[in-house]
């Protein structure tokens, strides 16, 4: 790999920063002959610029000790902790919001394809006086930087409290290093064990992990590259930079197993000024020519290409789905994550997932709803009635020309079900009584197990609608499945509504750590055991029970949880039953991935199902979730 130079700006939500220098690292200093590219200060230069209280003075002669000997081989820099005076550099990029500062570059790389030559200014709060093009020398402290330091996120090192000297202006900007095909390798990270790989000697040419850190803060450039997460409201978008990665049907990046992370997904954002427009864009969109910039990392997105320079937009036309019209004599069942509504979010939320109820998905006959929180939000008080929620959004579905659905639910004990402070979400049965009806059995709340009782065409639930297990260790802070029994034409129909516990703290794909860890999978594992546990129990009494499980799972169709609560046969997950591209319900760091699934009994033999696309992909969503439906004749 050729070096060249790239600049790269923290994430907009970077506000509160802590620094953390590993323990014993060694110096290593390079002597290095300066060329005359950084000679004393012309007559205009900017002198003794001094940002961050430093106490520096601005150095007026270059020193010894050269961007690539701060970067070093590995991820963290031998020089940490250290305040090295006078280092050169070219400015390539200026970020004067947020977390304030500018990157630069030496324009003179070493030989060392592993050594970035490119490195972050921390001005703090000060807007830096530099531009793109000055050259200048810094005198600053070297520091180790973790957006993401509880989740595993890896550092980025920089210079703090730097004091600058401007030597000249005008001069170019070191060429960008294009990220492509040829140059991301297809595996991304080494393997640890688990272990940290911050001490292992990059290897840029086999890890796109390694690759991206030996270009930290240097300028890059991806050319004609296809969105695969659409423009969120902090103007970011992702694209992929390799045409090899697993492509979905609709043009994501499709990811399909622990071993596949895509390594050439890149998040993009801009150092333009904020009136200058950012692209709205969806998936499968492209950014045509060349977008160009620093390339970053933050808590967020992990590497980030912040572009001093945007490719041009162009609209691929992606459409919103509708899904097929039900066959006579089926019973259709959706699910729906509605992310957090309450009554305080505005119309327009409520009367575009209503749109999406009525339109996308034809009205089913039963909609189980996840994410609905209590009549007062997020606001903590106590109230953990859904009434006024419930009832507004099924006045939106009727204002929106669908049917007049009634509702089943349980609330949740104050602050015991996990999700947003004082949300209190829960699952929530909707249903058109004038397709399915609900059989009532009293003896359902919050605390008490729902049951089986009867066998064979008798078998019933001992509540309806239940709670399965809720005094189960396996739910602790999170939401406990919803049951309900149903009528379809005469035929008896189990309907589990789920929303099993989030993934907070586990390491993302990009960690520090590699293989990372997925902490919280032990308790989805643990939850997914219990409901297998009744499932079994249910078609014990009954072989020939119509079950259908459904909802947000939190969690990957090839995951240990998914595997636990498809155990012994007891259910199919019919996400698996899609063609490989299909399978997506939510988009996540540029990967199209499956979160939402609908899985049912061995005695559902006849059933179609689908996910309609209608959120995750587009800038504008009503959810971050695509909801999916079944149709079943029991």
């Amino acid at each position: 790999m050729t070096k060249s130079t790239a600049p790269r700006p923290r994430s907009r939500r970077s506000l509160l920063r802590a620094t953390f220098l590993p323990a014993g690292v060694a110096a290593s200093l390079v002597l290095v002959p300066l060329p005359g590219a950084f000679a004393a200060p012309s007559a205009d230069a900017v002198v003794s610029e001094v940002y961050g209280g430093g106490g520096n003075s601005g150095p007026t002669e270059p020193g010894s000790v050269r961007i690539h000997d701060i970067q070093g081989n590995t991820r963290t820099s031998p020089e940490a902790g250290k305040t090295i005076a006078g280092v050169p550099g070219i400015v390539t990029g200026v970020r004067t919001s947020g977390s304030k500062g500018f990157w630069m570059q030496d324009p003179h790389p070493d030989a060392d394809p592993a050594t970035s030559e490119g490195i972050f200014v921390f001005t703090g709060s000060a807007v830096p006086a530099v531009k793109a093009g000055d050259s200048v020398l810094v005198t600053a402290k070297v520091s180790e930087y973790y957006p993401a330091y509880a989740s595993g996120g890896q550092s980025v090192t920089e210079l703090t409290g730097p004091a600058v000297t401007v030597l000249s202006s005008g001069n170019a900007v070191p060429a960008p290093v294009v990220l492509d095909d040829a140059s991301i390798p297809a595996a991304y990270a080494p393997d640890a064990a688990g272990g940290s790989i911050e001490g292992l000697t990059l290897k840029p040419d086999a890890y796109a992990l390694d690759l991206f850190e030996s270009l930290e803060g240097m300028n890059v450039q991806v050319k004609n590259v296809r969105v695969v997460q659409a423009t969120d409201k902090y103007n970011e978008l992702w694209v992929e930079a390799r045409r090899s990665d697993t492509k979905s049907t609709r043009g994501g990046a499709l990811y399909l197993g622990y071993d596949a992370p895509n390594s050439g997904r890149l998040m993009v954002q801009s150092l333009a000024p904020a009136n200058q427009p950012f692209p709205s864009a969806n998936v499968g969109d492209q950014l045509l020519g060349t977008t160009t910039g620093p390339l970053d990392y933050n808590q967020f997105g992990g590497y980030t290409l912040v572009a001093n320079s945007l490719g041009t937009l162009k609209d691929n036309g992606l459409q919103r789905e509708v899904t097929a019209p039900a066959p006579d004599g089926t019973a259709t069942i959706a699910t729906y994550n509605v992310e957090n509504l309450s009554p305080a979010d505005p119309a327009d939320k409520f009367g575009r997932l209503a749109q999406g109820v009525v339109t996308n998905l034809r009205a089913p006959d039963v909609v189980a709803l996840e994410e609905i929180q209590d009549d007062n939000g997020p606001v903590n008080d106590g109230t953990v009635d859904a009434t006024v929620t419930i009832t507004k959004f099924i006045d939106a579905i009727k204002a929106a020309g669908g049917p007049a659905y009634e509702w089943r639910s349980i609330n949740p004990v104050d602050g015991q079900d996990g999700g947003q402070p004082g949300g209190n979400i829960r699952q929530v049965f909707l249903f058109n009584p004038q397709r399915i009806s609900f059989t009532d059995i009293p003896g359902g709340d919050s605390t008490t197990a729902v049951d089986v009782t009867g066998t064979g065409a008798d078998t019933a639930l001992t509540a309806s609608p239940g709670r399965i297990d809720p005094a189960n260790p396996a739910w602790a802070s999170s939401r406990k499945p919803l049951v309900g029994q149903f009528s379809f034409r005469g035929k008896k129909i189990f309907l589990i509504a789920n929303h099993l516990v989030a993934k907070l703290g586990d390491q993302g794909v990009d960690s520090r750590f590699q293989a990372p860890a997925r902490s919280s999978e032990v308790q989805r594992v643990q939850q997914a055991a219990v409901e297998q546990a009744f499932v079994a129990k249910l078609e014990a009494a009954d072989p020939d029970a119509k079950i259908v499980s459904l909802g947000d799972y939190n969690d990957f169709q090839f995951s240990p949880a998914l595997t636990t609560l498809t155990g012994g046969g007891v259910l199919r997950d019919l996400v698996n039953s899609l063609y490989p591209s299909q399978r997506y319900t939510y988009v996540y760091q540029g990967n199209s991935q499956v979160l939402d699934h609908t899985l049912v009994s061995p005695a559902l033999t006849n059933v179609q199902y689908d996910v309609v696309h209608i959120n995750s992909e587009f800038a504008v969503q009503a959810s971050d979730h695509d909801p999916q439906i079944v149709r079943i004749r029991p």
